[in-house]
Order: structure tokens, then sequence, then C-alpha cells
């Protein structure tokens, strides 16, 4: 029986014990230690109310403990008990006034809060005090980040990388800081010196990779991720990362290779059971895709992404009645995303369900009233009902959200004709060619009668003429 199993187990039985002793409400002893675990198990599975149990019953135990009166307020942070966290937090100070977990959880209560300048002066106090001082410069970043000071959470971040190269966290924010503020491209000389410091630093060369891939500057990344690799061939981020630049090359065969050999190290996950879901999707092996998102959806039924790429791989068959069903599922664990909604209203509206799809429609547009595709398909419903001033006062509303496309001028160019509207119609096609001249193709598509074509053709080819 290997050590790691006999652990495991152990755990479980002492959590068994523990439930039986709340249920039966039987005496029953726990060292220090073991409620520790008991609190750890419930916090990691964010069974906040069954931790909190156990930490009031070994406060019980053992009053002076700053640990758990410190682990308590966190759980009652969880739990949203902000106030009744931070009285805790000053009580643990009066026992110990040195402890810096004290100061950090203060720190994160106070961010949580939105105070994060009284968060800073607490995670700065203890900087002095704590022995992972690269943890505590993270919490500094994340803090200042809130606040969108940006220099000061990269500097912070900066700080807790020449603690620790391989503080993942510090790492991938850092990025994105430096991407926001426009100083990605100098970031790269900040990763060569770690390399040049230490040419076998995989965490460097992995990170380097990260910001190649950022400037879409792929050879580079790929090179990059490649070194990680060559000094540590059990990498499995580095090949993950390596899959996403192949697939952002339209590499997708190289791709498959990557998170095929991702999954050999590290064992499957929803995240790259989705990503060999896409890649074979991009090869149009639709079968396969559909397959490896429905993996990932049995790793993780909450996985909406899984959900939404199945249907993408059943819609690209025009399987309309199931993409709709996974679209569905996936709408239903996360509301809050538009392209959701845009593709439930596509699915519901190629089976024939147009109530819904417009319902859809308006729903996407609330989230997303940038995004010019939700607007040409909510008019085009109209359209095909032959309601063509419904059709022109929806595609009005996306002229609002983006004035100067020429796709809309076009597109309103074909409703005003169908409604009769000739002179305002003329008046948004002559737009429209100003804009984008060649676009005018995808008026013929509304209008296949030869006699109509011939007629905007001649109105096109005079323009043409006098703006030559």
């Amino acid at each position: 029986m290997s050590k790691e199993y006999r652990k495991r187990e152990e755990g479980n039985e002492l959590i068994k014990r523990f439930e039986d002793h709340l249920r039966k409400k039987k005496a029953e002893f726990f060292d220090l230690d073991a409620y520790e675990q008991i609190i750890d198990y419930y916090m990691l599975r964010s069974k906040h109310n069954k931790a909190l149990q156990a930490v009031n019953q070994a406060i019980s135990q053992y009053p002076f403990s700053t640990e758990l009166i410190t682990v308590k307020a966190q759980i009652l942070s969880n739990l949203e008990e902000f106030g009744q966290a931070l009285e805790l937090l000053e009580q643990a100070h009066a026992l110990q006034p040195n402890d810096p977990e004290i100061f950090l959880t203060k720190g994160s209560i106070l961010s949580l809060q939105g105070n994060h300048k009284d968060a800073i002066e607490n995670f700065e106090q203890a900087l002095l005090l704590a022995d992972d001082k690269d943890e505590v410069y993270y919490s500094i970043g994340l803090a200042y980040q809130s606040m969108e000071d940006y220099v000061h959470a990269i500097e912070a971040y900066k700080q807790s990388i020449e603690i620790n190269i391989n503080h993942d966290g510090s790492l991938y924010e850092l990025a994105f800081c430096l991407d926001i503020t426009g100083q990605l491209e100098g970031s790269i000389e900040y990763y060569q010196k770690f390399i040049d410091e230490d040419p076998y630093s995989t965490a460097a060369w992995y990170n380097l990779g990260i910001v190649y891939n950022k400037l879409e500057k792929y050879q580079e990344a790929l090179n990059a991720y490649d070194y990680a690799i060559t000094i540590d061939e059990s990498f499995a981020s580095a090949y993950f990362n390596t899959g996403n630049t192949y697939m952002n090359m339209s590499e997708y065969t190289k791709a498959l290779d990557a998170f095929r050999k991702t999954v050999e190290i590290e064992g499957p996950s929803p995240e790259v059971y989705c990503c060999l879901g896409a890649a074979y999707e991009s090869l149009e092996q639709y079968d396969l895709g559909l397959k490896y998102f429905q993996k990932a959806t049995k790793l993780d039924s909450l996985y909406d992404e899984a959900w939404f790429g199945a249907g993408a791989c059943l819609e690209k068959q025009e399987k309309w009645y199931q993409a709709l069903h996974f679209y569905n599922k996936a709408l239903k664990i996360n509301t809050e995303n538009p392209e959701y909604w845009k593709s439930v209203a596509h699915a519901e509206f190629k089976v024939g369900n147009t109530v819904s799809s417009i319902d859809a429609y308006e729903e996407a547009s609330k989230l997303e009233p940038g995004d010019k595709e939700i607007w040409l398909n909510w008019s085009f419903i109209y359209y095909e009902q032959g309601d063509h001033d419904k059709a022109i006062d929806t595609l009005l509303v996306g002229f609002d959200e983006t004035p100067d496309d020429a796709e809309f001028f076009y597109r309103m160019t074909v409703y005003l004709i169908e409604a009769g509207r000739f002179k305002e119609a003329f008046n948004y096609l002559e737009n429209a060619l100003i804009l984008d001249f060649d676009g005018h193709t995808a008026l013929f598509d509304f209008f296949p009668k030869l006699e109509t074509q011939k007629a905007l053709y001649k109105i096109i080819e005079q323009f043409r003429k006098e703006n030559s």
C-alpha cells in the first residue's frame, strides 16, 4: 500500500469520525492537528458551514490558539460575515501581535470589502514579519491591481518574482499588467535577465514564451517553450501552452500532439479535453471534437465551455436540435456569456422557434451591444417574416453601437428597398460604398432577380465613375 494512499485513507477515516461525532453527539477527542486536517478538508471543498462547526469546536478546546481564531475569520469571510471576521482578528492580534497571518487575513478581508488602501497597509505589516514574502508581495500586487494602479502592481509582482521565480500567480498577473500598460514588449528583457543568470530556469523560459505568445510572436514563443521542455521533459504546462500557440498558428495537428502530451504527463482535465475538442473541430473532424467535449463534461458537469464546444461541433454538422440542447446546458451554467445567448438564438431560429430566438438575441444584445452579428441576425428574423419596418428599427438600435460599419449600411439598404423607401435606401447605399466599396456584392444575395441586380449594378457603377 503506497504512503499517499494510506494518508488519504486515514484522512477519510478522520472525517468519518468527526461527522459521526456531530450526528450522534457522542463524546470524541480530536487533537489540534486533527482539527486542522478536518477544517482544511471542508475549506478545500467550499463546505464553509461544516468548516465553521469544526473550528468552533476546536476553539472550545483550544481557546488561545491564534491560528484557529485566524482560520475562523477566514471561514467567516467566505460566508461574507466580514464584520465578525475583523473583530476576531482584533482578538487574535491582542493575543499574538507579531503573527503575519493575522495581517494577511485582515488585508484579504479588507480587499474583499473594496478597502484596498487599508488592505495594503496590513499586507505591508505582514511583509515585516512573514517568511513567505513572495506571497505577501503577490497580495499587495492584487490590491493595487484592483485599484487599477498597474504601476505599483507591477512593482509588487516583480518583487514577488525576484524572491520566487516560480510564483505562477505573480508571473501571470505581471504579464497581464504589462499588457494593459503597453509594456509587454519591454518585459522580454526582464525575463531574459533571469535566463542570463540561470539558463536552466524552466520558469523563466516558460514565462518568456507566454510574453511572446501574447505579442503574437508565435515562433519565438514555441522556441521558449521548447527550451523549458528540454530542461524538464515533464513540464506539462509548457506542452499545454505549446498546444495553444499551435492553435493560434492554425497548426491543429501539432496542437493535438502537444495537448495529448499534456494528458500523458498530468492526466486528463476538462480544460485539456476542451482544447483537444477545439483542435479536432478546427480540423473539421466534428465527431472526434464532440467526443472530447463530452469527455470534458463527464469530468466536470459544470464546465460550461465543454457543453458549448459540443454544441458548436453539432452546429457545424447542422444538427440543430442537438446543438440547441448543448448550448442550453452551457447557458444554464453561465447566463452572463453573450456568445452562449447568440448561439442559442441562432439554433432556435434554425429549428423554427422564432419567438425564443428573438428573446435570446435581446439578452445577447444587453450583454454585448457592440457585437454586430447580434443585430444583423436579429433584424434578419423580422426581414424573413416580411416585417421590414421592425427589421429597420432593430438595425437602427445596432447603428447606435457600431455607427461606421459598412455591413450595417448595406443591410439597411436591403431592408429599406424591401420597405419601398428607395430614397433613404440610396443614401445608405452611398455611405456603404464610401466605407467599403467591395462589400456591395453582399447585396446580390438578397436580390436574386436579374432586373433588380442590373438596377443596383447601374447605380453602383455610376457611383464608382463619379468617385474614381
